[in-house]
């Protein structure tokens, strides 16, 4: 008798890049489950299928060198089989296909049911909105919409993810009722554009009425909103905000840059002047909101006084969270037809000087938090100390708040209240109250 036969297979999901691809490999892993497949994240099985990342060069290497090391581990009869979906696999399958033929299949960010078939699994459609989650049991992505219609110059979204298009109200609802059964105390809402929610389905932008019903989820204490694209932004979203204790006062708003040549040549469809008044609306409306962006440096054309005017507008915005990336040319994309004329060097000089100028701003909001508490959420315990966030804070990207475990304990997965004792640039050190 063979005994291949009888060695129970194990899955092994891997996942690379963004929130939105942890969504995807979680609902997948759910799909597994329910066809009785025996399924891990990122720990040892013996079939690997592996959710990449396409978005910029960075990303696309690492996906690139996980695939090429479990192709080479299935050479070595270390694993059994290799699948690859997500967003590199859906943007260069052709040329994935022809360089690394030890792959076994490659799927495209919209074939879940083909990709369960040759898992040997069949797509249920009755699991809508059912996942296994792989975050820590108290927070959990909500992904509101797939795709984009922006045109942004520089972006490849649309070409992996296509289209924007809205999950309905009622759909959401129901996954958000169903994460919050399982433990899940914060929601955080994620889509390549949040501004745009509704837009296809409702024929009006309506982010603020899925808040309304989201906000009425028994157990669901916070709801987080991340992506949103600034024009056209739903003003009613920050009444809500300000009325509802569960929506954080806390927004992730990539602006990209400010400087009117760049925006008009990047297709953001704004000013600096109307971005610095939409700041200030955000501000106004909402006193103590933190606001999260991100910013591209060495975009092409970008002028040492392009560069100037975002550094000196982040030194008087003063954001509350802040990263920066150095531009990456990439094929399809409208910019790609540009000259990709910043040194690579000087793009690197310029977002340190972007991120060591975010770093004092933030250490200087940070100290003004010594003596002041928070109700703070536990993520998980690391070392020596238990780690939390405050509502400010996403988990993986922001600040963290620090309790010495060896002094206090709190329970993870848990709320608490915390007095902050000392602040760096990015962590707070605090004790229970």
């Amino acid at each position: 008798m063979r005994t291949k036969s009888l060695k129970k297979n194990k899955i092994n999901v891997i996942t690379l890049g963004c929130s939105k691809n942890v969504y995807d490999s979680e609902v997948l892993m759910g799909q597994l489950k329910a066809s009785g497949k025996d399924v891990v994240h990122e720990e040892e099985g013996n079939i690997v299928v592996i959710n990449t990342c396409g978005f910029i060069d960075n990303a696309k290497a690492e996906s690139v060198n996980m695939i090429l090391e479990y192709a080479d581990k299935k050479e070595r009869g270390l694993v059994d089989k290799v699948f690859v979906t997500g967003c590199l696999s859906e943007r260069y399958r052709p040329d994935l296909e022809k360089e690394i033929p030890n792959v076994d299949q490659f799927f495209g960010t919209t074939e879940l049911p083909a990709l369960l078939k040759a898992l040997g699994a069949d797509y249920k459609h009755e699991l809508l909105g059912e996942r296994l989650t792989t975050t820590p049991k108290n927070y959990a992505y909500l992904k509101i919409a797939e795709g984009c219609d922006r045109p942004c110059s520089f972006c490849a979204i649309p070409l992996m993810r296509g289209k924007h298009v809205s999950q309905t109200i009622e759909k959401l609802v129901k996954e958000a009722e169903g994460l919050a059964k399982n433990g899940v105390k914060e929601l955080i809402l994620i889509a390549q554009d949040l501004t745009y929610y509704g837009l296809d389905i409702y024929k009006k932008r309506n982010l603020g009425e899925l808040l309304e019903a989201l906000v009425k989820v028994e157990g669901i204490e916070w709801i987080r909103l991340h992506y949103a694209f600034p024009t056209g932004f739903p003003m009613d979203v920050l009444e809500i905000m300000k009325r509802e204790p569960k929506i954080c006062n806390y927004i992730d708003i990539p602006l990209q840059h400010i400087s009117d040549s760049i925006l008009k040549s990047m297709k953001r469809g704004t000013t600096k002047e109307k971005t610095t008044k939409l700041l200030k609306e955000f501000r106004e409306a909402v006193p103590g909101m933190t606001i999260r962006t991100t910013l591209i440096v060495g975009y092409p054309g970008e002028t040492q006084e392009d560069f100037e005017t975002m550094r000196d507008w982040v030194q008087e915005m003063k954001f509350e969270r802040l990263g920066c990336f150095t531009y990456s040319h990439e094929e399809n994309t409208s910019a790609y037809d540009l000259v990709d004329d910043v040194p690579e060097e000087v793009k690197k000089d310029r977002a340190n000087e972007i991120m060591e100028l975010q770093s004092q701003i933030s250490w200087d909001l940070n100290q003004e938090k010594i003596g002041k508490t928070f109700r703070c959420i536990i993520d998980r315990k690391e070392g020596e100390h238990f780690v939390g966030r405050t509502e400010f804070d996403s988990p993986d990207v922001d600040n963290e708040v620090l309790i010495d475990a060896s002094k206090h304990y709190v329970k993870t997965g848990e709320f608490v209240m915390v007095k902050i004792t000392d602040a760096t640039e990015f962590d707070l050190y605090a004790e229970p109250v």
